[in-house]
């Protein structure tokens, strides 16, 4: 599911080039694929291990290497590709906030692609219900009822955020206010809400529990997602209008 998300991100990234919002040559592509990729992978890793299991790799260094067994956090994933993105723009000399606006909405289908494979997994379940589509997961213990929390947060956050994001970003355009890093801070404020509220639906981590009252979290992890978001747009919107596209050329060919 992963890879099925890349590469649905990638044709989106190369669209966006040929639409001259974003000037990248072939090389320069797959060299930032390669950014995220690592970025992704070891931001995820590393805050998982931190927020989730400090424990665990503490006494036992050699299972941090073993992604395989899970333990991928979405909030560190974010940071890593933000630091890859920082690493690769300064490299090229990218304009960062173009960049960053196409991988917001480049990116959310990979959440769809992802939540899609949580739920083939029968992982990150949701609470206990009795809506009459609930399901029971064959790794869930108590074998209950839940929510089926994944499609909730695929369907949301891969599909309805994509929507909102492309109707801002051409909004922006005709209104004349278009702003580059725009689009990301609304991507950090979208995705932090809808992520807050979705996850009253979904069963809190087990070794952690709520923990803040009645919040898990992911939940205070969106809450500062939201904060960020916030200073973006409130620092971009203060820049001058900017043109949203360039003459489109001809780089990947």
């Amino acid at each position: 599911m992963y890879l099925v998300g890349y590469v649905v991100g990638y044709q989106i990234i190369r669209s966006r080039i040929a639409e001259g919002r974003l000037a990248l040559t072939r090389r320069e592509l797959d060299s930032l694929i390669g950014h995220l990729v690592v970025g992704m992978l070891v931001g995820a890793r590393v805050v998982y291990a931190i927020v989730y299991e400090p424990g665990h790799f503490l006494g036992d260094p050699l299972a941090f290497l073993a992604i395989w067994h899970g333990g991928l956090s979405f909030h560190g994933a974010l940071i890593g590709i933000a630091a890859g993105t920082i690493i690769f723009a300064r490299r090229y000399r990218v304009p960062f906030w173009r960049l960053a606006d196409t991988l917001a909405i480049a990116g959310t289908p990979g959440l769809f692609f992802g939540r899609l494979g949580n739920f083939i997994n029968g992982e990150l379940y949701g609470r206990p219900t009795n809506v009459p589509w609930a399901m029971i997961f064959p790794a869930d213990p108590a074998h209950l009822p839940r929510h089926p929390s994944q499609l909730y947060e695929a369907v949301v956050e891969g599909v309805v955020l994509f929507l909102v994001l492309r109707a801002f970003e051409r909004r922006a355009e005709r209104g004349g206010w278009y702003r580059s890093g725009l689009v990301a801070g609304v991507f950090l404020c979208g995705y932090g809400v809808l992520r807050f509220l979705l996850e009253f639906t979904r069963g809190p981590d087990a070794q952690l529990g709520l923990v803040l009252g009645t919040f898990s979290m992911g939940q205070l992890l969106c809450a500062g997602m939201v904060l960020v978001g916030g200073v973006v747009l409130l620092l971009r919107n203060r820049r001058g209008g900017e043109k949203a596209r360039e003459p489109a050329p001809e780089l990947l060919t």
